[in-house]
C-alpha cells in the first residue's frame, strides 16, 4: 500500500479521535493547529469525511461534528446531538406511535444529512443509514430547515448549489423554492412524496431547540401511499410527542 495512502488514512482516524477527546465541534482551524497540518490538507481530509457521511459540517458556525456513523467511538455523540434523552424518548414515541422509519436530521453545507434513523417495524419500510446525505434544497428536510432561514441566506445557498450542479435541467430556481419554502413555513411542516426517492417519502417538523448551534428536524419516513393514509395521524403524533417531549415552545399547526 501507497506510503501516502497510509499516511491519509492515519490522519482520518487521528481527526475521529481528536473529536472524542474534545467531546465538541471542532473547527477547521482547531484540525490544523492542533496537528500541525496544512490549512489546505486539513480542508481536504475534512471535506472527504464529510463525503464519506462521518462528519457534518455547519457553515453558519463553520464547524465539523461526528455523526451517528461513528457512535461506537464515543458515546458523547448521542447526548451532544439529543441531549439528556428527550429527543430520544420522542424518536421511540413516534416510531411506536407512527410504526414507520423515524430519523433526525440536520444540514450540512449543501446537503441535508441523516445523524439518526429508527427503522420500522414493517417489512417494507423506509430504509436509511445514519450519515446518509440528500440534496439540501430537494430533500423535504432539507427544504424544512432551508424554511427557518432568512431569504438572504437561502439566496447564497442556492447559488452555491447551482453552481456546483452540472446539469442546467437541475438547477434550483429560487422563486420557486422560495414559494415552496413559504407554504412550509405557512403549514409548520413539511410533507414530501415521491421527490428524492421515487415511492417514498417523508412527513416533517422542526425540532424548537438546537443542539450546538445546528438546527433538528425530525422526519417520518415510508412509502408515499402509507403516509397519505397515516397523513392526519402523524401529524398529530408528531404535535404531541414534541409537545410533551420537548415542550416549551410552539410548534407549528
Amino acid at each position: 500500500m501507497p506510503d501516502d495512502v497510509i499516511k491519509t488514512a492515519r490522519r482520518l482516524f487521528a481527526i475521529i479521535e481528536y473529536f472524542d477527546v474534545v467531546q465538541r465541534p471542532l473547527s477547521l482551524k482547531d484540525v490544523s493547529s492542533h496537528f500541525d497540518y496544512p490549512v489546505s490538507s486539513a480542508s481536504a481530509l475534512l471535506k472527504s469525511m464529510v463525503t464519506l457521511g462521518y462528519l457534518d459540517y455547519d457553515r453558519y458556525t463553520r464547524t465539523y461534528m461526528p455523526t451517528m456513523r461513528i457512535v461506537q467511538l464515543g458515546g458523547w455523540v448521542q447526548g451532544a446531538l439529543f441531549g439528556e434523552g428527550s429527543i430520544m424518548a420522542l424518536i421511540k414515541y413516534l416510531n411506536r406511535e407512527t410504526e414507520e422509519t423515524v430519523i433526525i436530521g440536520t444540514q450540512s453545507d449543501l446537503y441535508m444529512q441523516y445523524v439518526h434513523v429508527a427503522p420500522s417495524p414493517h417489512a417494507i419500510q423506509f430504509f436509511m443509514r445514519p450519515g446518509a446525505l440528500r440534496p439540501l434544497a430537494r430533500s423535504g428536510l432539507g427544504q424544512l430547515i432551508l424554511a427557518a432561514r432568512p431569504e438572504e441566506a437561502v439566496d447564497r445557498l442556492v447559488r452555491r448549489i447551482n453552481i456546483e450542479e452540472d446539469d442546467p435541467a437541475r438547477r434550483i430556481v429560487f422563486d420557486d423554492l422560495m414559494r415552496r419554502l413559504r407554504d412550509i413555513r405557512a403549514a409548520g411542516h413539511v410533507i414530501s412524496l415521491n421527490t428524492v426517492t421515487a415511492g417514498a417519502g417523508v412527513i416533517g417538523m422542526l425540532l424548537p431547540e438546537r443542539r450546538h448551534g445546528r438546527l433538528l428536524a425530525v422526519g417520518v419516513g415510508g412509502p408515499a401511499s402509507r403516509l397519505l393514509e397515516k397523513q392526519d395521524r402523524i401529524l398529530s403524533a408528531m404535535r404531541d410527542g414534541i409537545a410533551r417531549f420537548l415542550p416549551g415552545e410552539e410548534v407549528g399547526d
